[in-house]
């Protein structure tokens, strides 16, 4: 395995399948899939932070040095979570209205997969190796700007901005670190304090009463249509 992977080799081979299957013992009773689907149904309904190699071990009714036998720590169980909650990549190829088109499927197929593993969005930030699985969600919203004529720079920009958008406005996994929550109210708290101290800030304090608290999607469907809005015009230019 290449040294450029360092100590995160053993996840890129447990990903690309290519981690050699023990040769000696008995019939594995267990296997890395197993234990990870057990783990994403620990994180889907009790979040991210509850995963943990002994409770996993608890939920298959196994000792949790077994589970080394697949996975070597958490950090190859968060792995190959990921890449079974992402799920096979949409192919785009026949979605209509070009390239803005393909982009707005795309941005509704991550949002579901997101709603479904709300512990997704935020697992999957860092310098990590990907699964092909993974990496063929970016390879999908790449290729949606293949013909536009942004050069590549442009492309993987774009899809950069695009993860993020939707990433940040995600409302069930943003809640808590936003001003509003995830019924996309301003919190409680935050209303007393703007009451108290309203005079401090202006600005937020109008905003927040021009819309009476509400944000709708967190800024969602805003800032899509801006950020289609701006790409087309930059495509257009090129054209």
């Amino acid at each position: 395995m290449d040294s450029v992977f360092g100590d995160q080799a053993g996840v890129v081979e447990l990903l690309w399948g290519l981690r050699e299957p023990p040769s000696r013992g008995p019939k594995p009773a267990l296997s890395a899939e197993r234990i990870a689907r057990v783990a994403m149904g620990i994180a889907d309904s009790d979040g991210l932070t509850a995963v943990s190699m002994q409770r996993v071990a608890g939920e298959l009714e196994f000792t949790k040095m077994a589970l080394y036998r697949y996975v070597s720590g958490k950090a190859e169980l968060l792995a190959v979570m990921i890449e079974l909650a992402v799920g096979d990549p949409p192919d785009l190829r026949d979605v209509p209205g070009g390239w803005r088109g393909k982009l707005e499927e795309f941005t509704r197929r991550l949002s579901i997969v997101w709603q479904e593993h709300p512990w997704l969005p935020w697992a999957t930030l860092g310098d990590r190796p990907m699964g092909p699985r993974e990496l063929g969600w970016v390879e999908s919203a790449v290729s949606a700007l293949t013909d536009t004529g942004l050069n590549g720079a442009e492309q993987l920009d774009a899809v950069f901005i695009l993860f993020g958008l939707i990433r940040n406005t995600q409302s069930m996994t943003t809640a808590g670190t936003q001003p509003w929550d995830a019924d996309k109210k301003v919190t409680p708290t935050m209303r007393e304090l703007l009451h108290r101290h309203g005079d401090r800030f202006p600005a937020l304090s109008a905003a927040t009463a021009s819309t009476n608290g509400s944000t709708r999607d967190n800024g969602r469907e805003f800032g899509l249509l801006r950020y289609f809005d701006g790409l087309e015009r930059l495509i257009d230019q090129r054209a």
